[in-house]
């Protein structure tokens, strides 16, 4: 929840103006605010694998949820992508993992690519049982789906209590999960699948970081918070990729 109107047009056209030249395996998905997503739309739709992402969906198909919004509206603009779960989302909106299936399954019913995170916060990262907070996260909201249907989907990872604490997780570290989550995947779904699934790390991803980051075997992109509402260093973290 940032930036009015004018300053996030303003922050989407400088980073389109550096004529970044995106290979066919790259993607670069701006995530904005509701009220901007028809704007975010229209500037990116002369360009190639630029793509505008919703930053949530509500859990139900329709109804009486004022100040909310459905899949289906996402779909009627043309939204391709939303982000599902984040770790605000769950800690400030109570967000369980059994409502993010039922989000999970109408993003894929309306043919939007959910990017779904998860990760754990500080308390489980000092008990040493992180590997099995973010399985079972997996596991309540991914697992009822067809091989078919989770590898249409994108996977962000957020070491909660490495955001805006002043602590920060080592590219080792990041792999270390990456790695873990794509195990878990291959467990339920098998290897092809699980190499398919893109996996995004979401812990404070900055222009000095981002190359070294996305150098790991198993880190495919990032989920960037901060660093993207500035216009150079969003640049230079979307250059990063590998």
């Amino acid at each position: 929840m940032n930036l009015t109107f004018q300053q996030g047009k303003k922050l989407l056209e400088d980073v389109l103006t550096a004529k970044i030249v995106l290979k066919e395996n790259h993607q670069a998905v701006f995530g904005v605010p509701f009220p901007y997503l028809l704007t975010a739309k229209s500037e990116i739709e002369n360009e190639s694998n630029f793509y505008v992402a919703a930053q949530n969906c509500h859990y139900k198909r329709s109804g009486a949820f004022t100040g909310e919004v459905s899949a289906e509206m996402l779909q009627s603009l043309g939204i391709n992508y939303c982000i599902i779960g984040h770790s605000e989302r769950r800690e400030y909106f109570n967000e369980t993992n059994t409502m993010l299936a039922e989000k999970l399954n109408l993003c894929l019913e309306y043919s939007i690519t959910p990017i779904f995170c998860c990760g754990e916060p500080l308390c489980i990262r000092e008990a040493g049982t992180q590997n099995q907070f973010v399985e079972v996260q997996l596991k309540e909201s991914l697992f009822h789906l067809s091989a078919e249907d989770v590898k249409k989907i994108v996977i962000a990872y957020e070491p909660i209590w490495a955001i805006g604490t002043g602590k920060t997780a080592s590219t080792e570290q990041a792999q270390e999960m990456h790695a873990h989550l794509r195990s878990i995947l291959v467990k339920q779904y098998g290897q092809p699948v699980a190499d398919e699934i893109s996996i995004l790390y979401g812990g404070s991803v900055k222009a000095n970081n981002a190359k070294e980051l996305f150098n790991c075997p198993d880190v495919d992109g990032g989920l960037v918070g901060g660093a993207s509402l500035v216009a150079n260093d969003f640049i230079q973290i979307i250059k990063a990729l590998k």
